[in-house]
């Protein structure tokens, strides 16, 4: 299937989006706040073993970075020390090109449209107010709502519910290979974007540059929203 395909207005009812690095330039701080928290707690990591990482879950990173159980006390410490280096960066955060008018797009197109991100709740809304879309209509399914976080197919397939489309019917948006992965594992086609910074997006089938390429992308993507 061609991306203009799967774009078309006769295939697709629902839209599930990424936050870090597909709405807002945040994985950078993400891996940041990441390399501090595990100093906190004694692990050296540096940024470059941290980077590659990010766009999956604290309950996935960490013990992979660190060997330790999830749901131990320790790294439940690092999650909460990975919360309190991350917070101040917020504010500093710029969205990524396109991120609030492709969101516009969406919905005046009459789709659905639900935040789909392995980042905890609390965060979610700080950061889709930068972008400034926080107060549209639109569905969320963050980390705590589900067991296992990206790639894991669990936040999609609440996505799904929430929007009350099919996987044949919907999109995920996202911008690292986990977010691909994901949206595999629950029968949903893909969509990566570059803005994100992670060169593996290039392996997959479907990549445009930013949320302004997709809106450009979609049936009278050339209209002014």
């Amino acid at each position: 299937m061609s991306l203009k395909d799967l774009l078309s207005p006769s295939h697709l009812r629902g839209v599930l989006l990424d936050v870090d690095g597909t709405l807002i330039d945040s994985n950078g701080a993400h891996a940041r706040a990441w390399v501090q928290a595990l100093r906190d707690e004694g692990f050296a990591r540096t940024f470059e073993d941290v980077r590659p990482l990010i766009g999956m879950g604290g309950d996935k990173l960490v013990p992979e970075l660190t060997g330790e159980d999830p749901e131990g006390e320790r790294a439940k410490r690092m999650k909460d020390a990975w919360l309190k280096h991350f917070q101040p960066m917020i504010p500093k955060l710029q969205p990524t090109r396109g991120a609030r008018e492709m969101i516009e797009g969406l919905l005046a197109r009459d789709l659905r449209v639900a935040i789909a991100t392995s980042g905890e709740a609390e965060i979610v809304e700080g950061l889709l107010a930068r972008v400034g879309v926080a107060h549209l209509k639109l569905d969320r399914v963050s980390s705590s709502e589900v067991d296992h976080s990206k790639p894991d197919p669990d936040l999609i397939q609440v996505g799904l519910n929430k929007l009350g489309v099919s996987a044949e019917q919907a999109l995920m948006v996202g911008d690292t290979p986990f977010d691909a992965e994901a949206a595999r594992k629950a029968g949903v086609p893909s969509v990566l974007l570059r803005c994100g910074g992670d060169a593996r997006v290039e392996q997959h089938a479907y990549v445009l540059d930013d949320p302004r390429a997709l809106l450009e992308a979609l049936p009278d993507g050339s209209q002014t929203v």
